[in-house]
């Protein structure tokens, strides 16, 4: 065979090589694009745009005080028997009978000792029995100045004390001073709270947050929203099931809500969960929330 000849076969040889390993290539990417473009869309969880209720807060702590009291100081030689105080009275029951006179409810509450046990004496050899109604329960906070004025007669209240941190009591605001404090820059106000229960005790600490400037707006679970800066963004869910990637503006957040001022309508679909498996323009398959 002539030189040139196995030069030419050579260089077939190389070049039929070459194309079998481009076209090999090309088979097994289609292979593999077809099949990942088979793979399902992933599961994402989604939620309706709706309208929630949002108020701004006040935060402030204040004394657990009974709607009324009474103390009765009994001297033991005035006692006509061993003393055994029921725990509820009605009003005109009665309380103890003395030797002289006796001592009966003015108003329906809860009887009870200052101190532990009917042992404990002060100096005159006495002791002190209280009577408390404590089915509204007041207590007055200190609120900063900066907050005159939106406070008023009337907003709602809720309350919360250590002894039972998971149960919220409700309440209103009862009365407003017409003074501010120079001294500690602030307003005292006295709010009125249900205890029908009698759950509250006077004393305890009470945690009161108070509600102002509350309205029905739009809202969106918080694990919905993406920050980027100092913009805000949510992925809307389509008919066809498409993401797109939307800016919003929004306002305060409540129990786990946004306030959405604009970039959404009630009623449209957005992603509320795993946002990290979401991506711009893909399709998923929506799990309502």
């Amino acid at each position: 065979m002539k030189r040139s000849t196995k030069v030419t076969s050579l260089i077939i040889i190389f070049f039929l090589v070459i194309a079998i390993v481009v076209i090999s290539r090309v088979i097994i990417g289609n292979h593999f694009a077809k099949k990942f473009s088979k793979r399902p869309p992933p599961g994402i969880i989604v939620t309706e745009v709706v309208k929630t209720d949002f108020s701004e807060k006040i935060e402030s702590f204040g004394t657990a005080v009974s709607k009324k009291n009474e103390s009765y100081r009994i001297k033991r030689s005035d006692l006509i028997a061993e003393l055994n105080l029921k725990k509820y009275v009605k009003k005109g029951d009665l309380i103890l009978e003395l030797k002289d006179r006796n001592i009966t409810a003015p108003f329906d509450g809860i009887l009870g000792f200052r101190g532990i046990t009917g042992d404990i004496l002060d100096s005159n050899n006495s002791i002190i029995i209280t009577l408390d109604d404590n089915s509204i329960i007041y207590s007055d906070l200190k609120i900063p100045e900066i907050f005159v004025n939106v406070i008023k007669k009337g907003l709602p209240i809720t309350a919360k004390f250590s002894g039972n941190k998971e149960k919220h009591y409700t309440g209103t605001v009862y009365a407003v001073s017409s003074r501010i404090n120079a001294e500690t820059r602030s307003v005292l106000i006295r709010v009125k709270i249900d205890n029908k229960d009698a759950e509250l005790i006077p004393g305890s600490l009470l945690e009161v947050t108070i509600n102002y400037n509350e309205r029905n707006s739009l809202g969106i679970p918080d694990t919905s929203i993406m920050l980027e800066g100092d913009k805000i963004y949510v992925y809307k869910v389509s008919e066809k099931n498409i993401t797109d990637k939307t800016e919003i503006k929004i306002g305060i957040r409540n129990g786990g809500y946004v306030e959405v001022l604009s970039g959404l309508n009630e009623g449209e679909n957005i992603v509320a969960e795993g946002l990290k498996k979401v991506r711009s323009k893909g399709k998923i398959k929506p799990i309502e929330k």
